[in-house]
C-alpha cells in the first residue's frame, strides 16, 4: 500500500523533479509534488511525496527527516488529511 509523506522546509527553488530524485534513492516514488502559490507561481516551501510501500516510506522518513537539503533542515512525516472547514483566505 502506498503512503503519502509531507515534506516541509523546502527551499523555494526546489521543484517536484528534485523531490522525485531525492526520495527515489529510498524506494519507488509514485508521485512528488511541490505546492505552488497560485497567485505568485512561487513554491510555498512544502510538498508531498507518495512512496510505493509503507517500508519505503518509513525508510525515506528515517533517512530524510532532519536532513540538510540546500542549507535547510527537512521535515518529513506522514501526511495527514486536511482539517475540515478552514484554509480559505478572508476577504474584507
Amino acid at each position: 500500500m502506498a503512503r503519502k509523506l509531507y515534506v516541509g522546509n523546502l527551499g523555494y527553488d526546489v521543484r517536484s523533479a528534485d523531490l522525485q530524485q531525492l526520495f527515489g534513492s529510498h524506494g519507488a516514488v509514485t508521485s512528488a509534488d511541490v505546492i505552488m502559490d497560485k497567485e505568485t507561481g512561487r513554491s510555498k516551501g512544502f510538498g508531498f511525496v507518495e512512496m510505493a510501500s509503507d517500508d519505503e516510506a518509513q525508510a525515506a522518513m528515517n533517512a530524510l527527516n532532519g536532513a540538510d537539503h540546500g542549507g535547510r533542515s527537512l521535515t518529513v512525516n506522514e501526511a495527514r488529511p486536511r482539517a475540515e472547514g478552514g484554509g480559505g483566505r478572508r476577504r474584507w
